[in-house]
């Protein structure tokens, strides 16, 4: 959803330019060539995809925490890589490091048993920690929206509740004024144990996750009218952080008209982050780097978001600090998060709102055409992915700028069409390792990792070149807009849901 701001402090310190330091390789007097699409798409090749990721992978295992979070050792050496390796390609761009700091959880871990059996837990981001042994586990009506649904008294009890309508942290603040000691919410689909974000730091009661399967099993027995005794164990270590989104400008074309390209470099606490989202992150490298060898007649932005997944705070503030003037200069921006998922479909974002319902500033259906015919033209079939701002062009869309991007699907559910087409297991998430340990280089999808970054070069090269048939932007761009809502298509059709960052907090 867009517009909601999170609960999270930032205390910025501005825009930092960077001096380029690497044995510069300068193109002097002579111009290079206006950029061909063919020959920028075929640049792009899967070995310089995967050397990136390997490389954000190294980064995290040098660390102890094994992971890139913003703030963290892990996140500031990829920070440090990206520019490096743009400053390396001489006086092409202009790099910016824009800086600020949060309190980020950099380390968690969780244990829950329910009558003496341990089942797969996980931690909610920010949620407090919490030990408790022979605490009876108490089964909450409803969705624990209200008060109502807890019974009169749950003192020195774990509330059990499913996913779903408010928020997590409306559901934790309930059940401590009810007393419980801790908190287990199930999911309300099949994809694996709930986790989520309380959106920043609370004086709340512990709270983990279950999947949807062993919590109606729980509830089931507890209807019964069995007692189940749990124990729990959850912490997290949380600590302020500092980081920089990077921000790429090319010297070449008109800054008036620029189309504008972004990817979250940070990851979760769990693990590398190397689909989620590495793959985004070095799709936009590669295309970077491959650029550098043209001219184009529109200026060309690039940025890698930090914080990402502490609720979008990178680009939003961003955003925030960029002058009506500057956002409108922004014809398009494009967004790719996690485009190499192993259960992948290839998924559009759904721009002119012909899906899903719900379109973006003129231009955001363009883009999505744009992508739809190059994938076509190469013989693949994609799908709309619903635009609902819940990742990084969040809050671009709610300033007014068109957006459109790609990805390959995170929780969501694979269907029997979708395995007709892609291969694949239908019935389970799209990447069966988000949010995990197991979010690395083994467990990524080489082919659409290659064909959604060429996709990306697609859309450099046509629009770095004109934007003809472009719609240009409405009257009051750069200020907030409302979004446009329209009929579905009829007997509607299956959520394709990215639950990355600020989805976390806003999708129960």
């Amino acid at each position: 959803m867009k517009g909601v701001s999170s609960a999270v402090a930032i205390a910025a310190t501005g825009l930092l330019a960077v001096a380029a330091n690497a044995d510069p390789v300068r193109h002097g007097k002579c111009k290079p060539p206006v950029v061909k699409d063919k020959p920028l798409v075929n640049s792009i090749h899967l070995k310089d995809l995967m050397k990136c990721a390997q490389t954000l992978e190294d980064i995290a295992y040098a660390t102890p925490h094994r992971n890139r979070v913003h703030g963290s050792e892990g996140h500031k050496n990829t920070v440090k890589y990206f520019k490096e390796t743009l400053e390396a390609l001489g006086d092409y761009y202009t790099v910016e490091l824009q800086e600020f700091t949060t309190e980020i959880q950099l380390a968690s871990a969780t244990k829950f048993s329910a009558g003496g059996v341990e089942f797969d837990t996980d931690s909610f981001e920010f949620s407090n920690n919490g030990t408790w042994v022979d605490a009876p586990l108490a089964n909450v009506a409803n969705l624990g929206c209200t008060l109502d649904d807890f019974p009169d008294s749950i003192d020195g009890s774990v509330a059990l509740i499913a996913r779903g309508e408010c928020t997590f942290l409306e559901k934790i603040t309930n059940a401590a004024e009810k007393g419980a000691v801790g908190a287990m919410i199930y999911n309300n689909i099949p994809a694996g144990v709930a986790a989520g974000t309380l959106g920043g730091v609370n004086d709340l009661i512990a709270v983990g996750g279950l999947s949807q399967d062993d919590g109606l099993a729980l509830v089931e027995r507890l209807e019964a009218g069995e007692e189940i005794l749990t124990s729990g164990e959850f912490w997290a270590y949380i600590a302020p952080g500092t980081s920089h989104n990077v921000i790429a400008t090319s010297k070449f074309g008109d800054p008036d008209n620029v189309l504008f390209l972004g990817a979250h470099s940070d990851s979760v606490d769990k693990g590398p982050g190397i689909n989620d989202n590495g793959s985004g992150s070095c799709g936009i490298l590669t295309v970077a780097k491959a650029l550098a060898k043209w001219r184009t007649n529109n200026q060309i932005k690039f940025a890698w978001w930090t914080a990402e997944e502490q609720g979008l705070l990178g680009a939003e503030y961003f955003v925030n600090n960029s002058s009506p003037e500057d956002l409108a200069k922004i014809r398009l921006y494009l967004n790719f998060d996690m485009i190499a998922s192993p259960n992948y479909y290839l998924g559009i974002y759904d721009g002119d709102g012909s899906r899903y319902g719900l379109s973006g500033p003129a231009g955001s259906g363009e883009a999505e055409k744009l992508f739809e015919d190059w994938f076509s033209a190469e013989g693949l079939t994609t799908f709309g992915s619903e635009f609902n701002g819940r990742s990084d062009y969040g809050p671009f869309l709610a300033q007014g700028v068109p957006c459109g991007g790609l990805d390959t699907g995170a929780d969501g559910i694979k269907t029997e069409e979708e395995v007709a087409i892609y291969g694949g297991v239908a019935g389970e998430i799209y990447d069966p390792n988000y949010h995990s340990a197991a979010d690395n280089i083994t467990n990524i999808a080489e082919f659409p990792f290659e064909v959604n970054a060429k996709a990306m070069a697609h859309a450099v090269a046509t629009y770095g070149t004109s934007w003809e048939g472009f719609p240009l932007r409405e009257a009051g761009a750069g200020t907030p807009t409302k979004r446009h809502v329209h009929a579905r298509a009829e007997g509607g059709v299956p959520f394709k849901k990215h639950s990355c960052g600020q989805q976390e907090i806003l999708d129960y």
